[in-house]
């Protein structure tokens, strides 16, 4: 399959290649998002960092605002339950750290989150999604910087929210809505419905941005053809895959690439990657930070289960290049590993944790608790 793509338009900001790299907790930050910027065109967003820990100046989330120094468009996640918090961080995201693109969590499914209302929750109390979506936009206008959301079909099969979300982002302002075609239920079990994200398109007069099942950028161009979506979110096929950006920036420019680098490339990209970290944090944290993507770099291939375990202990980038010298560069790459799920599944919950009395009505606020100031997760 081969096609042309527009440009990707989010009020004044135009992305060439209508992808966006989905904000991953511990996964996406400066180092990350510079490797992944190498490989490709593209919108890469920084870690989600939550409101209230921004305005109240927390460390570790100032902490997580970090940008290389080569990354000309900022753009951050925001999370927050409270309007008034979400307006005050959009406002110091546009006049202290210069953001090009706010965009707004609205679908994390983890329960330590939406136990308060919070992430892939808060879209049930449709007055207060559409509170927090105006205070945002009316921060950010004054700087010319657009908001978009992100969201979930819904709490369950039961309790599907996705329409109304995109019509209240509409409304509010948002100058794009992604949907991961999956309910919190679900969280990252089963397969992402697709179908959500054309009934979406449909519904909606702003871009549609489709996530969910994206593991090579065939997946991405099927996508878009399927359901009118005007781009993709990529998080969990790129882990240990920074060139999967490649392989999307030439298919949406209408060639037919797939990328399949021997182990030798592969190393390659892995000390990148490490190297890139020690830059933004010092070597010692950055080759301890590096560690937790050695299992998704090397997926598929031959390295031995010792070699695997030396290298998850990694501390130094001396150590690393002894290691990975022992790895065979002329390995080919694993292809049955193509199109498969990467990064976290698990089961699909019984039943989703919400605050109490939370499905009771649509329109309430006073459920939502407080957030937490370093509360940190993704959707």
């Amino acid at each position: 399959m081969t096609t042309t793509a527009e440009a990707l338009q989010l009020g004044p900001l135009r992305v060439e290649t209508p992808v966006v790299l989905a904000p991953m907790a511990g996964i996406t930050n400066a180092a990350y998002r510079r490797l992944c910027a190498e490989q490709g065109a593209g919108l890469y967003v920084c870690e989600m960092i939550t409101s209230r820990g921004l305005v109240e100046r927390d460390t570790t989330t100032l902490n997580m605002l970090v940008f290389d120094e080569l990354e000309t468009t900022r753009s951050v996640q925001l999370y927050g339950t409270d309007p008034v918090y979400v307006g005050k961080a959009a406002e110091i995201l546009c006049a202290e750290f210069g953001v090009a693109h706010i965009d707004l969590n609205f679908g994390c499914p983890v329960p330590k989150v939406t136990r308060k209302g919070g992430g892939g929750a808060l879209p049930w109390k449709r007055n207060l999604l559409g509170q927090i979506l105006e205070h945002a936009v009316a921060a950010a206008t004054p700087y010319d910087v657009p908001v978009t959301i992100k969201t979930r079909k819904g709490l369950d099969d039961d309790h599907l929210t996705y329409l109304d979300a995109g019509r209240i982002a509409e409304e509010s302002g948002c100058a794009a809505i992604a949907l991961h075609g999956r309910t919190v239920a679900q969280a990252y079990s089963g397969q992402a419905d697709w179908e959500a994200i054309g009934a979406l398109v449909d519904h909606v007069g702003i871009p549609v941005l489709g996530n969910g099942d994206i593991w090579e950028a065939s997946d991405a161009l099927r996508m878009v053809e399927q359901t009118g979506a005007a781009g993709v979110v990529v998080g969990r096929g790129c882990l240990g895959r920074p060139w999967l950006f490649r392989d999307l920036a030439a298919a949406f420019a209408g060639e037919e690439v797939a990328t399949l680098p021997a182990l030798g490339e592969v190393t390659a990209m892995m000390r990148r990657h490490a190297e890139l970290l020690s830059e933004h944090m010092g070597e010692e944290r950055g080759c301890k930070e590096f560690r937790k993507h050695v299992t998704w770099y090397l997926k598929g291939f031959a390295a031995g289960g010792t070699l695997r375990r030396s290298l998850g202990l990694v501390d130094s980038l001396a150590a690393l290049d002894e290691l990975l010298a022992e790895l065979d560069p002329t390995e080919p790459f694993p292809v049955r590993e193509l199109g498969t799920p990467r990064g976290r599944q698990g089961a699909p919950r019984a039943r989703v944790v919400l605050p109490e009395g939370w499905l009771n009505d649509t329109d309430g606020t006073a459920a939502v608790m407080r957030e937490d100031a370093a509360e940190t997760t993704g959707g």
